[in-house]
């Protein structure tokens, strides 16, 4: 079936499943026990999974397919109909507000610091055969830990388009992702999930433990695949010696995630109840970079293509925002581990909305799980989405497995370590549940 045909398809796939006979439940219609919602939602993620050329329309489609059959069906937390739909948007609004925000600024602030000459120069450190891939990997780690994991797969994929000749190894380009999936795991500036959470009130410091299983995971997955790159094509290091470095844009971009940093730590340290008033972290990045702008120019030319991903991402948070969540398994070290493989398939941003919304995680555990996992498979993360338009070769998901299976080694070895060294501690649910206003008679308990 053509994607386009598809696309065409799937709403009555959607409609179908809506009113498909099911078993009514107190709460509202299950098929085989599993609520019509989460069943939606999977249809959804599904979509997402099998078009890539088509992922914003497929995410608008289950989002709207969703709030109808809430509409119709089982009403919202904040009570029923379009009062209801109305209720729950203004209260998700910030946390939307302030991912649109982040992930509009972070797409100019990782311009910065590709322009400010950094990644061209890093190279010139680099050691010989394959100790050079393995640093090559190490250096996409340090800068998804405070890039996005994005920017920083890009940054990678264009090093190692140079120091190979071009010729770079599917498992070297599944280890680039890894790294850079790895990195960006234990910071809340360096990939959407962690900053999701970082906004949801989540404390920085009990997501930097992931770091405990990222490390290990980098150490296995980059010796493989500098091993396997190395007897690919080995590395050449004379390339831009003369380059300097832009030091104004590198301050930039200090000035944008210390902008961020402290808005978050001033709104919810010291005036929490301000938090779910005002997107006041999203704001602070954008004041960033309007102040530099005399200093340096941003790339508003990227601003088209990033609003339309950015959409797409809130979208599928805005669908994980509507979902019963008290339907799903409690949480636990090994939910986190599955969902690790689950994120492999399908997006990790609603995975993580969803994981909020339930609360009770060791967040530390949810941030590698759902980051690291997504490496398991090229469009398991944007970051391996992102790089596989720079390499078509990498969109081959048996070759993806077959030469980037250190990959899937590295994510069970580094959970194992980080459960046996630091140990399970899931913590309180940090926001208080939103109160039911209203309910549908008869539906919604």
């Amino acid at each position: 079936m053509k994607p386009i045909v598809a696309l065409r398809v799937l709403p009555i796939v959607l409609l179908t499943l809506l009113f498909a006979p099911a078993a009514w439940a107190a709460d509202g219609p299950a098929v085989a026990g599993i609520p019509v919602d989460f069943i939606l939602f999977a249809a959804t993620l599904l979509g997402v999974a099998l078009f890539h050329n088509y992922t914003l329309y497929v995410a608008l489609i289950g989002l709207a397919s969703i709030t109808v059959y809430k509409l119709i069906f089982t009403g919202f937390k904040t009570g029923a109909g379009l009062a209801g739909l109305a209720m729950h948007f203004g209260h998700e609004w910030v946390v939307l507000a302030n991912l649109f925000c982040l992930l509009m600024g972070f797409a100019l602030l990782s311009r910065h610091f590709e322009k400010s000459h950094v990644p061209v120069v890093l190279p010139k450190y680099l050691p010989g055969e394959w100790k050079g891939g393995f640093v090559l990997l190490v250096m996409v780690f340090v800068l998804s830990s405070f890039l996005d994991n994005i920017a920083a797969a890009l940054i990678g994929g264009a090093m190692a388009h140079q120091l190979f000749k071009a010729k770079v190894h599917v498992g070297y380009l599944a280890g680039i992702v890894a790294a850079s999936n790895a990195g960006g795991s234990g910071s809340v500036v360096g990939d959407t999930t962690t900053t999701m959470m970082w906004i949801d009130g989540v404390n920085p410091l009990n997501v930097l433990e992931a770091y405990v299983a990222a490390g290990v995971a980098l150490c296995i997955t980059a010796y493989f695949a500098a091993r396997q790159q190395h007897a690919y094509s080995p590395i050449i290091k004379h390339t831009h010696e003369h380059t300097h470095v832009d030091w104004a844009r590198v301050g930039i971009v200090v000035l944008i995630l210390v902008a961020a940093i402290v808005a978050n730590v001033v709104v919810n340290v010291s005036y929490g109840d301000l938090a779910d008033l005002f997107p006041f972290i999203g704001a602070a990045v954008w004041l960033a970079i309007l102040v530099s702008i005399p200093l340096r120019r941003p790339d508003w030319e990227v601003l088209p293509e990033t609003f339309k991903g950015t959409v797409f991402l809130l979208s599928l948070v805005s669908c994980a925002s509507m979902m019963p969540v008290e339907k799903l398994p409690p949480a636990s070290a090994m939910v986190a581990l599955g969902l690790g493989f689950v994120s492999a398939v399908f997006d990790n941003i609603p995975l993580t909305a969803l994981a909020l919304k339930q609360g009770g995680y060791d967040w530390g555990f949810l941030a590698y799980g759902v980051g690291f996992g997504g490496s398991m498979i090229w469009f398991g993360s944007s970051a391996g989405v992102a790089l596989s338009t720079m390499y078509p070769e990498a969109r081959s998901v048996g070759n993806w497995l077959k030469y980037g299976w250190h990959v899937a080694l590295a994510y069970v070895v580094g959970f194992a370590v980080l459960n046996f060294t630091l140990g399970w501690h899931p913590e309180a649910p940090h926001k208080k549940p939103v109160v039911v206003q209203a309910q549908v008679s008869g539906v919604l308990r």
